[in-house]
């Protein structure tokens, strides 16, 4: 390790524990005066953290760096991001990552737009410019404004590092790398504190209640307005926060909000792993498995948000847009000039909604071939929220397996002999046998080993025809909008739900109906109701650890 690097190490340890220790920050007015207490702690996201830099510092700024596995739990990474921590492997990541940043942000071209003042010696420490720099840029970091003793450590290491190299910049480039890397930057910290009319209950604090609507919405930071609507306590106010969801709304930014929304419950993360045989698929490439992925959220952006369109026809429009790599597999002219075009399949296709994207068709497939069970798993897990047990240990996959013999559906015929296994099957197999017109790639055919493909499936009394067939059963399902009102709750709050938000979920799924099922009309009745912001009394134990446990294990890699 180099001389440079040990001091920035041995500075930012130094740094993060005195920022921790007294985390509290100024109370918004109308705030009990009571210590706030920790109800939540997140990781943020990688789509998060990109966003948040591109806010704040601008979207010119470089953000180059593998990010650490994020966990799926029931269904929805942003569950997930509550049980995650950071391993030292992690942090060398975000710590290389802070010090690029800073180098961008600082660099003398950048330093003319981040940095407000000018220093009275640019070879020497000013309290002043840098006080004025870390207490801006530290409190759109931290979605709150820093504490005393968070704003003062870093004042301390910016000093420190300009009288060491007699480079004013150079110290405010250490304190902005200690920010970046600062626990209560790459965790959403939530803390609650009494309801000041009835000491007995609580709520989220205004800064929390500001920054849980902002990644709703946005998927980034609170901005500079939202940020004093929580600064002046009037987040709190109905109609403050009805005014505020409906600029925010209103903004380009809830694009990337949805979009984030809908990578995870499509669970779009599965294209970073996604590998097909290229003796059998020969047209799959990792250009073919980026736009597959883009395709859907284009769909389902374009119909949800930019058009306000009903949520049932995502799963029957023919309508899609395409790019030259994805043509060729769907096997289509492409006359457009331009990277994306829309695209509208013929009455007659079998292309009807986002089942029969190649995206969803080759993510929920084996490498060489298809599988409608996969498929029809997912379609039970990600648009009807019903979870499907793993298979018992001692299961025999042989004849399902061999690709070779006769047709998916006769192999799984065989297979559900197996008494411990039919019970499964006869759910989640009707589903993704009406999918089986399309490959493990998601291109069109109608044979299999020389036989024909029989696509009509029985799923208890509902007979279904093909994927246009799937896709209108699932357009009439009722538990297809209740999943979706549970998700982008459980989504916001980042919390599994329970019984007793059964009666809450029910009245937004009808009132979800009522919109004519319009997407941005759930997130903004979502968004404004009190139940988004609930918070259940704090037990003794509280999650503070997970963040404390942090910064020791970050103290401990700076060593």
């Amino acid at each position: 390790m180099s001389t440079k690097t040990a001091l920035v190490c041995a500075l930012l340890g130094a740094t993060m524990f005195g920022a921790v220790v007294s985390h509290a920050a100024t109370p918004a007015p109308g705030a009990s005066l009571e210590p706030a207490m920790k109800v939540g702690v997140r990781r943020i996201t990688e789509t998060q953290y990109r966003h948040t830099i591109a806010d704040v510092f601008g979207p010119a700024i470089k953000v180059e760096a593998r990010f650490e596995p994020e966990r799926r739990e029931d269904g929805l990474l942003a569950l997930g991001s509550a049980m995650l921590s950071l391993t030292s492997a992690g942090f060398e990541q975000y710590f290389a990552l802070a010090r690029s940043i800073a180098a961008q942000v600082l660099s003398e071209k950048g330093r003319e737009v981040a940095v407000a003042c000018k220093p009275v010696d640019a070879t020497k420490a000013d309290d002043a410019c840098a006080r004025q720099f870390i207490a801006h840029h530290g409190e759109l970091l931290f979605r709150r404004p820093l504490a005393s003793a968070e704003l003062q450590s870093r004042l301390q290491s910016a000093a420190f590092g300009a009288n060491r190299v007699n480079d004013f910049y150079a110290g405010l480039e250490l304190a902005l790398t200690s920010l970046l890397v600062a626990p209560e930057f790459l965790f959403r910290i939530e803390s609650a504190e009494p309801e000041p009319a009835h000491p007995q209950q609580y709520r989220l604090d205004a800064f929390s209640k500001a920054t849980r609507l902002s990644f709703l919405l946005w998927d980034a930071p609170p901005d500079g307005e939202l940020l004093a609507a929580a600064r002046s306590g009037a987040i709190h106010s109905q109609v403050e926060l009805d005014k505020q969801i409906e600029r925010m709304l209103a903004s380009p930014k809830f694009h990337d909000g949805a979009r984030a929304f809908f990578a995870d419950m499509l669970q779009l993360d599965g294209f970073g792993n996604l590998v097909k045989d290229p003796t059998i698929y020969p047209k799959f490439n990792q250009s073919v498995a980026e736009s597959a992925r883009e395709q859907m959220l284009l769909r389902a952006i374009d119909l949800l948000v930019s058009k306000q369109g009903d949520y049932r026809d995502l799963f029957t429009s023919q309508q899609t847009y395409l790019n030259r790599s994805l043509a060729s597999v769907y096997q289509v002219p492409y006359a457009s000039k331009a990277e994306w075009a829309t695209y509208q399949f013929p009455q007659d296709s079998e292309r009807s909604g986002i089942l029969t994207d190649i995206g969803f068709l080759s993510l929920h497939a084996h490498p060489g071939t298809s599988s409608p069970t996969r498929r029809g798993i997912k379609v039970l897990e990600v648009f009807m929220c019903q979870a499907t047990p793993q298979p018992p240990a001692n299961v025999d996959f042989s004849k399902v397996q061999d690709s070779t013999q006769g047709t998916v559906r006769g192999r799984l015929l065989d297979h559900m002999e197996n008494e411990g296994c039919s019970g499964c099957h006869r759910r989640t197999d009707p589903l993704g046998l009406a999918l089986e017109h399309f490959d493990g790639l998601g291109q069109l055919r109608t044979m299999e080993n020389g036989a024909l493909i029989d696509v009509s499936a029985q799923l208890k009394d509902v007979t279904i025809e093909g994927a246009r067939g799937v896709g209108e059963y699932l357009r009439n399902e009722p538990r297809v909008p209740a999943c979706l009102v549970r998700n982008v709750y459980s989504y916001g709050v980042g919390e599994k739900t329970y019984g007793r938000d059964r009666a809450y979920l029910a009245a937004q799924t009808e009132a979800f109906i009522a919109s004519g099922y319009r997407f941005a009309a759930l997130v903004q009745r979502i968004a404004s109701s009190p139940e988004f912001f609930k918070v259940v009394a704090p037990k003794a134990k509280s999650p503070a650890p997970v963040a404390e446990a942090t910064v020791t294990q970050l103290q401990s890699t700076a060593e």
